[in-house]
């Protein structure tokens, strides 16, 4: 069924965030929302992006009421969502809760999962500004969360991706305590170099170049060739 322009203006009048009050958008939402292919969620930014709303498909998948959710407050989060990937996104969302217009839509990807019982699923998640107050803050966000089906032909690629990212975050303070003459060496045995070639190339004795090795090795508790390797990949230094 094709949308009617005049339909099409009215659901965006009370959608808009700088129009209409915020129940009058909640309950037009209600009315489409379990017809989109995607889970949809309404955070109230100004008590710790708890739960407003979300949509019965994903109240499904946390197998909770909307009510129980709406109970948890600032514990959802906690509950049911990866925390070493909020640094991926807390950024993206201040910035549009300080300085982000109302067609500004954000992307970033969230790991979640309903117990610890459970593994975790990825998803694409983007965000945009729901509601705001008389004074022109931000008071709700409204997000649709998409999961990543493990039989894309992508899925592969951004599990490498997401893999990669966790990485850097967990090493960077160990990729921060190299000397710069350290990670020159890293790449270089990164690329294959043996001491010898190490030590001709830096202009550096044999037995010092052996020294930088193993202090990298130990420094990065690298096992194997492949670790080293790994790293220098990760931290673009190849």
């Amino acid at each position: 069924m094709i949308r009617q322009p005049d339909e099409a203006t009215n659901i965006e009048r009370h959608l808009n965030p700088s129009q209409g009050s915020f129940s009058e958008k909640l309950d037009r939402l209600k009315m489409m929302v379990d017809f989109l292919p995607t889970v949809v969620i309404v955070h109230d930014m100004t008590n710790g992006a708890s739960v407003v709303y979300m949509s019965k498909s994903g109240q499904a998948i946390l197998g909770f009421s909307l009510e129980e959710l709406q109970k948890l407050g600032v514990e959802y989060h906690d509950r049911f969502f990866n925390p070493d990937d909020i640094v991926q996104y807390y950024d993206k969302v201040l910035n549009l809760m300080t300085n982000g217009d109302d067609d500004l839509i954000i992307s970033y990807f969230q790991q979640v999962r309903p117990s610890p019982e459970v593994e975790w699923k990825w998803y694409l998640t983007s965000s945009r500004i729901f509601h705001r107050m008389e004074d022109g803050k931000v008071s709700h966000l409204i997000s649709t969360a998409i999961p990543i089906d493990k039989e894309h032909h992508i899925t592969a690629k951004v599990d490498r991706l997401l893999a990669e990212n966790n990485f850097l975050r967990r090493n960077h303070d160990v990729f921060a305590s190299l000397s710069k003459r350290e990670k020159e060496i890293l790449a270089l045995m990164g690329s294959g170099h043996s001491a010898i070639e190490i030590a001709e190339k830096l202009h550096i004795a044999e037995s010092t170049a052996n020294t930088h090795r193993r202090n990298i090795r130990s420094k990065l508790n690298a096992q194997s060739n492949y670790d080293i390797l790994y790293f220098a990949q990760a931290f673009n230094l190849l």
